[in-house]
């Protein structure tokens, strides 16, 4: 067995992979459903028992709040392998029509969901939140250098309108295409 890190002994790979599974199923079952729905059957639809679940989070808060976390480091690595992609200036753009097209409307009810429980994203993700505002800076700095993003935008309001055409997306998949593609031409230098 590896040696411990910090105190935290890293997990075996067969405990990892049913972590990352039941946060992919709780997010997609959250989403869908809803925060109500027990744990026991968040782990039927894994394939684990629930006390893998409880081992891993001891709280169906800290089940929240490890979807969150999670979701949102996902998103962070697809915006970093957009960054190494051929075309580091049109990163940007391929990752707010991700965000909003392909992920804006179930996360928006998930957010939606936790909000209503009066829980607090940012509160309960801090170094993913952390980490994704990084993620942000470092996609607006490639365009803004490449010069296909307008050099007078900065990272809160690139956030802002991030959640603004997410919200759309919830509304409406087909004016969140027509949005994006607005708020694009926008975003793009005079």
């Amino acid at each position: 067995m590896a040696a411990d890190i910090g105190g935290v002994r890293p997990l075996r790979a067969d405990a990892a992979r049913n972590r990352d599974r039941v946060l992919e199923v709780a997010y997609e079952t959250f989403a869908a459903e809803g925060l109500s729905v027990p744990v026991d059957e968040i782990a039927r639809r894994a394939g684990v028992g629930a006390g893998t679940i409880y081992r891993h989070f001891p709280t169906k808060e800290a089940l929240y709040a490890a979807v969150v976390a999670h979701r949102i480091r996902d998103m962070a690595d697809r915006g970093r392998q957009l960054l190494q992609s051929g075309d580091p200036g049109e990163a940007l753009f391929a990752f707010l029509r991700a965000m909003v097209l392909e992920w804006g409307a179930s996360d928006h009810v998930l957010i939606d969901a936790l909000a209503g429980r009066g829980i607090d994203v940012h509160a309960v993700a801090p170094e993913a939140d952390a980490d994704a505002r990084t993620l942000l800076g470092e996609l607006l700095a490639a365009g803004q250098e490449a010069g296909t993003v307008r050099a007078d935008l900065d990272v809160p309001e690139l956030k802002a309108i991030l959640v603004g055409c997410q919200a759309i997306g919830a509304y409406d998949a087909e004016v969140a295409a027509r949005a994006t593609d607005v708020v694009t031409d926008g975003l793009r230098p005079r």
